[in-house]
């Protein structure tokens, strides 16, 4: 079976930005182990996240995050992205590495640290000129281990205040995302725990303000795509962070853990007109590979994150409604599950060949020699990672 015109035309509209960090070294609390070839500097990275593209045609951007990736000229950083046929994307701030942010950041009440917050983020506006960035995406750390650690209500009235100034300096076409996460490194509560903070916080900003949802942020058992649909909805949903987990925030390859669930995810984003031309919501990774190949497991994720869609756009959503009209529970179940069933990667790999890419990008990039040449040349130095 061949994909329809329809279906073949909207997987062109696929775009999937890749983290910078996820090319770095990266590990746990009890190790972080290197890689022969890790990246150096924010270059190699983007040499790297390159590959990705190169053999996908799935991952047009790559997301920066600062100050892990500080160079001296953007400028320059931002015409060798080009060179290597990819854009600069996403900028992160990071407000969690830092002494002072031992009890937050945008939330303290101390005025000097979080003025310093404050500022840390206005710089990121700054590189964002620089690289032509859309998007500055903002997760704290903020939270408290204990009761009565610190007052809740202040610090969500502090945070709206010094986002509210941070939001005032983006630009006309840039938008401040806000991530939220459910618990740690603040194990009492976050500041931002939940899609309804991050809501609640981002609508009072204004337009330009929107969510993140990273799918590894929630709590067991929550119904994401009912979050997806109600962001959605609500004309919210600004990215995703995709990755997957077992336990807690696992940064596994998306879809590695529960398949399914992406699935009901991306059924739920393609019926919300989130996805390529008909909105706005960006598709993005934020993934560690600690253990296995770093561009592989990029390849392998983005080709994940495809499939799915793929399977999510054979829905027969006509057949779908009649179903659901006529209260004929097992029949609409049935015709998701038909879709979710269907095999498309032999479809998949016919349409990566019609539009001159590997069929296998697997295969394809494991034969071009790229790990070893990079092992090789990159000797010395020190190797990138996430800085913990």
């Amino acid at each position: 079976m061949a994909f329809s015109s329809h279906v073949a035309s909207r997987l062109e509209e696929q775009a999937i930005e890749l983290p910078s960090w996820a090319f770095g070294n990266s590990g746990t609390r009890f190790r972080v182990f290197g890689t022969p070839g890790t990246p150096r500097d924010p270059f190699e990275k983007i040499s790297d996240a390159a590959q990705v593209h190169k053999f996908t045609g799935l991952s047009p951007s790559v997301a920066l995050h600062i100050p892990w990736d500080k160079v001296d000229d953007y400028a320059v950083l931002r015409r060798h992205a080009e060179d290597e046929g990819v854009a600069l994307g996403t900028i992160n701030s990071n407000t969690f590495q830092d002494e002072d942010y031992k009890l937050g950041s945008l939330a303290h009440r101390d005025d000097r640290i979080r003025r310093k917050a404050i500022d840390h983020h206005l710089e990121c506006i700054d590189i964002m000129d620089a690289t032509g960035s859309r998007d500055l995406k903002i997760w704290l750390a903020d939270g408290t281990n204990y009761a009565g650690q610190d007052d809740m209500r202040g610090r969500q009235d502090r945070m709206a205040e010094a986002l509210q100034e941070i939001y005032d300096r983006i630009g006309e076409h840039q938008r401040l995302v806000l991530e939220y996460k459910i618990f740690e490194p603040a194990f009492y509560h976050m500041d931002v725990p939940d899609w309804g903070t991050s809501y609640a916080q981002v609508a009072a900003l204004g337009d330009r303000a929107t969510v993140c949802l990273d799918t590894g942020h929630h709590a067991p058992s929550t119904n994401i795509e009912f979050i997806v649909m109600q962001l959605l909805r609500l004309g919210k949903l600004g990215s995703f962070d995709f990755n997957s987990r077992n336990y807690a925030d696992d940064d596994l390859i998306v879809g590695a853990a529960d398949p399914f669930q992406l699935f009901r995810i991306l059924v739920e984003v393609l019926r919300g007109g989130g996805y390529g031309k008909d909105g706005d919501t960006a598709f993005m990774l934020d993934q560690c590979h600690n253990i296995e190949d770093k561009i592989p497991g990029q390849i392998r994720s983005v080709l994940n994150v495809q499939e799915m869609t793929a399977r999510a756009l054979l829905v027969d959503r006509e057949a779908l409604t009649a179903a659901q009209v006529e209260g004929d529970v097992l029949k609409a179940n049935g015709i998701l599950m038909d879709a979710f069933y269907t095999d498309v990667r032999p479809d998949l790999a016919a349409w990566r060949e019609e539009r001159g890419l590997p069929a296998d990008p697997m295969k394809a990039f494991a034969d071009s020699g790229y790990l070893a040449q990079i092992a090789a040349d990159r000797v010395g130095g020190v190797q990138a990672g996430w800085g913990a």
